[in-house]
Formats: structure tokens, sequence, C-alpha cells
């Protein structure tokens, strides 16, 4: 297997993986780093350093054990970024709750869904975010709620969601039937360091701490089950990788709720005493930039569309971001031309490339500072420590370096499961332990693996297969482009053509047949979009991850296929 003509490598092991609890490892890094800025959110005008964030943690922890929960036991968050969301995280993985992390953006089905799939007993919620009115679209999920006084410490009797036993609001007015966070707080009076030590002491790395639920494109979420063993490993990993000490400050305006946010953003800097800064309860472009310049950042992680954004703010220029030097794209496919920019722009001349799936925990490949910038650019880098990759063709065989085929990951990275659905476990996970990705991918002679698109991606022309991904790369290129993504489309005669939704920088215009004209003798015919979309944006994700089969299901109906 270890044929270096096949495409299948191993990472380094040289470094031991962690086998102490989110808690125990969150208070070694107080007591080596007490007086070093832990946690800056400008929005909330709170800056803390570890030991006041523990201090904070621990409050949490003790007033969770006062209010009744128990380890194992579900407990949901919804809300946008905020420190509260920092604290509830490490309160949670101090006593084993499972937290369950809850897409801001659902409404209420969806948010159904999660509560009842997970059983959730206790539920944080913030008050409203953007559109979102959550305090008011909780009294119409459980109308219970009403039964209540405000500020109220109930036993919910739910016929909606039977598991939840309290509503924790962070809302700052009295809300019906919910237990403002505050009050929740002031229960902490109520049990001793020595509860809370005794608890943290009985918990076990490999148990599972928290359930993520996928976006559920292709049915149903399911809820990714992952341990303290899991994410503590690959945040840790994610942020040595880039060099990450105590003296960075790290921006980290991708939500929480996801991997990118808690695993690579609050765990990452977590182990290694670094500073978390939140810049906004969502993503904002000069509320980021103002918090880089204000804070002298070192890092920023963020998805491509975000770093797109950054740069084609009206105002860029006038920020001084020269304290950057590295920081994450991931997220999304990352192109060529918008990473040189942020090289050059932004002044992050390490800025690394990760590649992963919450799943995963989500990192299994990731760049380095010094690989060369072709290398930086054009791959999601090599296997990271502890894990192993491959690349395999339909029969399950592995391909040959440079051929394409499906990357599959196998380590300590790979989740302990879908909560509660061993049937679709069982389909991810192979016999052997190996997670298949369901994305194409080719591995060069140096072990770089360059994801090529997703599997359902791929569009079949004439009995040509054609990776999207290689288009978008190629017309990125073009002056007036400033993002792009390309999608298939029925067609009578080929079975697929190509739909290409565009957005132009600012102040420019071109048409269709110039573009064709600047495709024309650079690719292959079958190559060129037959039909192209001008757009303001991309139906999306909250995490940044654009939606190909919203994509192509406008595009179908717009065309009228």
């Amino acid at each position: 297997m270890k044929d270096s003509l096949n495409s299948y490598t191993r990472g380094p092991t040289d470094t031991a993986l962690l086998t102490l609890t989110i808690g125990d490892m969150f208070d070694q890094t107080v007591a080596q780093y007490p007086d070093n800025p832990a946690l800056i959110v400008p929005h909330q005008n709170i800056r803390w350093s570890y030991r006041e964030l523990q201090q904070q943690v621990n409050q949490c922890a003790k007033a969770m054990i006062s209010l009744g929960i128990e380890q194992g036991d579900r407990v949901g968050i919804w809300s946008p970024n905020n420190a509260q969301w920092c604290i509830s995280q490490l309160a949670t993985a101090k006593i084993g709750a499972i937290l369950v992390t809850i897409n801001p953006a659902y409404r209420l089905h969806e948010l159904e869904y999660a509560l009842n799939h997970s059983q959730c007993s206790y539920l944080i919620a913030a008050d409203k975010f953007k559109d979102s009115n959550y305090s008011m679209m909780l009294q119409q999920l459980l109308p219970e709620l009403n039964d209540y006084p405000p500020a109220s410490k109930c036993t919910l009797q739910s016929a909606t969601i039977p598991s939840l036993k309290t509503v924790i609001t962070l809302a700052e007015s009295a809300t019906k039937g919910m237990l403002p966070w505050q009050q929740l707080l002031g229960l902490a009076e109520e049990v001793s360091e020595q509860q809370l030590r005794r608890r943290q002491a009985s918990l076990n790395c490999k148990e599972a701490i928290n359930i993520q639920y996928t976006s559920g494109t292709t049915g149903a979420p399911k809820g990714a089950t992952l341990s303290h063993y899991n994410i503590l490993n690959n945040g840790r990993f994610v942020a040595e990788n880039q060099k990450l000490s105590s003296a960075d400050k790290l921006v980290i305006p991708v939500p929480l709720y996801h991997c990118f946010g808690m695993v690579m953003g609050n765990l990452g800097c977590l182990t290694q005493g670094a500073t978390m800064i939140y810049p906004g309860e969502g993503f904002n472009a000069a509320e980021v930039l103002l918090a880089l310049e204000q804070e002298q950042a070192t890092a920023l992680y963020g998805v491509p569309t975000m770093f797109i954004a950054l740069l084609q703010h009206p105002d860029f220029s006038s920020f001084n971001l020269s304290s950057l030097r590295t920081g994450i794209m991931a997220g999304a496919s990352c192109p060529i031309e918008v990473m040189k920019r942020v090289i050059k722009k932004m002044h992050m001349d390490e800025v690394q490339i990760a590649y992963g799936m919450t799943e995963t925990s989500p990192v299994s490949s990731q760049t380095c500072a010094n690989d060369p910038i072709e290398k930086r650019v054009s791959s999601v880098g090599r296997t990271h420590p502890h894990l192993e990759n491959k690349i395999i063709s339909a029969n399950g065989e592995l391909v040959p370096r440079g051929q394409i085929g499906e990357l599959c990951t196998r380590g300590y990275s790979v989740m302990l499961g879908y909560w509660n659905n061993p049937e679709a476990s069982n389909q991810a996970i192979d016999g052997n332990g190996w997670m298949h990705t369901g994305d194409l991918a080719r591995m060069d002679e140096e072990g770089y693996i360059s994801i090529v698109g997703r599997d359902k991606d791929m569009v079949i022309r004439g009995g040509e297969n054609i990776y999207p991904r290689e288009i978008e790369e190629f017309l990125y290129r073009h002056p007036a482009i400033a993002d792009i993504q390309i999608t298939g489309v029925p067609d009578l005669k080929y079975g697929e053509e190509l739909v290409a939704w565009i957005i132009l920088k600012p102040d420019t215009e071109v048409s269709e047949a110039e573009l064709r004209k600047f495709c024309q003798g650079q690719i292959s015919h079958f190559k060129i979009p037959r039909y192209i979309k001008f757009t303001d944006s991309f139906p999306m994700t909250v995490t940044g991850k654009i939606q190909k089969f919203k994509m192509r299901e406008i595009s179908t109906a717009e065309l009228e296929l």
C-alpha cells in the first residue's frame, strides 16, 4: 500500500496524540498563560484573559450541573457568534454534556428535526439574529412556554419536542417560559468547585462531546458525532501547522456552530494559548477589516467568498493589515487567483489551505507555510499527522498517482458515527475504518492532494467527464470576474451542458460573447459554458458553501430546460 506509485499517504506521527479532555486541556492552557488575552468580542465589549475566561466557563459549568445537566445529556446551542457560545462550548465539555450545534439560519422545521433527532434536553438560544427572531420562533414551536412565567427554571412538557426540559435565552428582556443566561449563571452558587472537579475528572476523552448536523443536501441532515479526542487533536494540529503561539491573535468570522469556527478556531487557539477574536455576530467585511487593524491580528480564517468580499470592500485599501501573517482559506474550493491576491494585498504570506469535512473533525490535509507557492495555490496540501489518505477507483482499488478517484480518510479524526443512524454510519465508514468523502481528487508524486470536485458535481457532456473546478480556475483569470461557479443543466442532445454563474468586479462589464472568445483556443470546446448567468450572489449555506444543487435547479427553471 505504501508503493509511491499509488495514491496513498500517511501523515507524520512524531508528535503524540493528546489524550486529554477539552476541559483538562483548557485548564492546562490557563495555568500556562493566565494573563494572555483569550477572547475578544468587540460587539459585546468583551476582552477576557485566559484566567477570566476560565472563571466564566467554570461558573457556567457549575450552573449547568445545578440545573440538572448530566454527562451525555444533549445541550443544543442556536446562536450566532458571541462570548456565550464559547463559554457554552467549554462548559459543556467540562461536564461531559454533548453540545448540539445548530445552524443559526435554521427555520422551525429544521430546528424541530435537530432537537428531536438528537433528543436535546436543554437549548441555549439567542434572542434574534438577522431576520430570525429566535424567541418568537421558539414560542411558536413550543406554545407550552407561555404557560410559565418569565425567568423560569421550568421543566417543560412539550408535545413537539418531548425530550426538551429547559430553554436558556440570551435575550436581555424577560421571555415567558425561558431561563435568562444571567439567571442560569446565578445557579452556580449551589455547586462547589470540588463537585465540578469530580465531574470533570470522571470524563473520558474518547466519549462523544459534539453533534454537528450536515447540510442535508441529499436527504435529512445527519448528526456527525465527535469526541474530545477527535476535535481537540484536530484543532491542535491545524494550529501547529500554522505555527500559532500564545503571541498570535486569530480573527474568526466563520460561524462557531461549524467545525471551522469551533474546532479550527476555538480549540486551535486554546491548545496554543492564542487569542480568539469574534469580529461580529455574523460575517461583515467592514467589521472584519476593523478587527484585523485594531487588534493587530496575525491570523484570519475564512471561506473564499469572505476573502473576496474583503478584497472588494470599497475601503479595503485604507485598512492597515500589515500585522497579518497566516490564516486558513477553506470550506469551499479556493480559487488560485484569489489566493494570490490574499498573499499580495493582505500580507498573508503564510496563508494556508485546509481540506476536510465535518465527519473528519474536520481537517485531513493542509498546506504548509514553506510549501512552494504553486503547491499552496493549487492543492489542499498533504496528509495531516496521524491520518491516512488514499484515492480509489469506483471498484475500490487504489489509483496511480495523478489519476482521479474518490478521496478516503482514516485515523483518529474520523467521527464516532452519525447520531442514532447506524445505517448511514456504515455507508460512510467502511469495515476497515475508511471515511469515504465523496470528493474527487488526485495525488501527485510528492503526496500533494488536489480536489477536483464533488462526485455529484461532475458533469458528463456527451460522454466527456467535465470537472467544473478546472473551468472555474481558468475563468478566474479574466480581469472582470470576481467570482464564478459552474454546474451542469439537462440537455437533450448531450445529456448535460454547462452553465456559468458569474459575479463581476465593481464597475466592470463583459459580454457573453467576450467571455466565450476568452475561452476559445485555451480550453476544450466542450468545456466552454453553453449558458452564462450574471448575478450578484450565489445560493449558499451559512458557512459559505456554494449550493450547486440549487444553482442547477434555478438555472434549469430559468432556461426552461
